[in-house]
């Protein structure tokens, strides 16, 4: 009996087996808590197709949608020193580094592309959340001098995709000293003339809001966006009163003046291009090319003989 109920039975079982089905072909919306299938989320630019709550989404998914035909070329960012003050919490800083290298496939926290959209060539950087919360550590801060300074060279505008938790805790005050970097790069582009624009997305928090993330000749935001110094929590138990509601959020924002609009993801697009090609002094962008018209034969001219 051993011999079928250890074997014979479990080959049997394996036969007819239901084959497994992978753990991510859905996502739950945590706003409303819709299952939500990944190829549907896919194509809607991570944002819920129920209740429009925008998710957070990866930097090269952002600049495939953004981009003509989703090309872009990355740009080279100088590397810095590697773990300069030897921190180390629960873990050393250079594992929690490799650790978050893995799950993103990311070098870093920014990442940093040149192309066109809608054939307006730009110069753009974008934040990954998921990279230890975006931090601002000494590589974000090459990574927006080393956009400058491309943008600069070809002239072109700036478009910054922020989303962070703040400054980076292992680099100490090395990270505190990028927001004034930070700064010196957007004035480059201000002295070259070049626009430099800012998409605020969920969240920004820290000392990125108190640097580049709001220096922005037009700041724009993803709608219900957190865009803050300090969070709401840490404000309401410090004063010890409770804040109005949708306090720190986009649309509190926009209404207080401090953001100059908030457009659907789907939107930005569009919308970027419009007031790039503005600031530029470019005519519209053309929405579609017409194809060229097929060649006619002409009929031969009869000769005199």
């Amino acid at each position: 009996m051993n011999w079928i109920s250890n074997y014979v039975r479990p080959k049997i079982n394996s036969l007819f087996s239901r084959r497994e089905v992978p753990e991510n072909l859905w996502t739950k919306c945590p706003e409303c808590g819709t299952m939500l299938f990944h190829r549907e989320l896919a194509d809607n630019l991570n944002v819920c197709t129920n209740c429009d709550h925008h998710m957070a989404i990866s930097p090269r998914e952002r600049f495939s949608a953004l981009f003509d035909g989703g090309i872009f070329a990355e740009v080279a960012v100088p590397e810095p020193t590697p773990d300069p003050l030897h921190f180390r919490d629960q873990k050393k800083y250079p594992d929690r580094l490799r650790a978050a290298q893995k799950s993103t496939a990311e070098k870093e926290a920014m990442l940093v592309v040149e192309g066109e959209i809608a054939r307006t060539p730009v110069v753009a950087a974008a934040q990954n959340f998921a990279f230890m919360a975006g931090s601002m550590g000494m590589y974000v801060g090459n990574a927006i001098v080393a956009a400058a300074e491309r943008a600069v060279k070809l002239n072109r505008p700036l478009v910054l995709f922020s989303a962070a938790g703040g400054a980076r805790m292992q680099e100490g005050i090395l990270s505190l000293m990028q927001m004034p970097r930070t700064t010196v790069a957007v004035q480059m582009l201000k002295e070259a003339n070049l626009p430099y624009i800012v998409v605020l997305t969920h969240p920004t928090t820290g000392g990125v809001t108190a640097s580049y993330a709001m220096l922005g000749d037009v700041q724009i935001s993803e709608p219900n966006a957190l865009i803050c110094f300090a969070g709401p929590r840490v404000i309401e138990q410090t004063i010890r009163e409770k804040l109005p509601e949708g306090f720190q959020r986009a649309e509190y924002l926009l209404d207080h003046g401090m953001l100059d609009r908030v457009t659907h993801r789907k939107d930005l697009r569009d919308e970027l291009v419009t007031i790039l090609r503005m600031l530029t002094g470019q005519p519209p962008a053309v929405k579609g090319d017409l194809p060229a018209p097929e060649p006619v034969a002409l009929p031969a001219t009869p000769t005199a003989e």
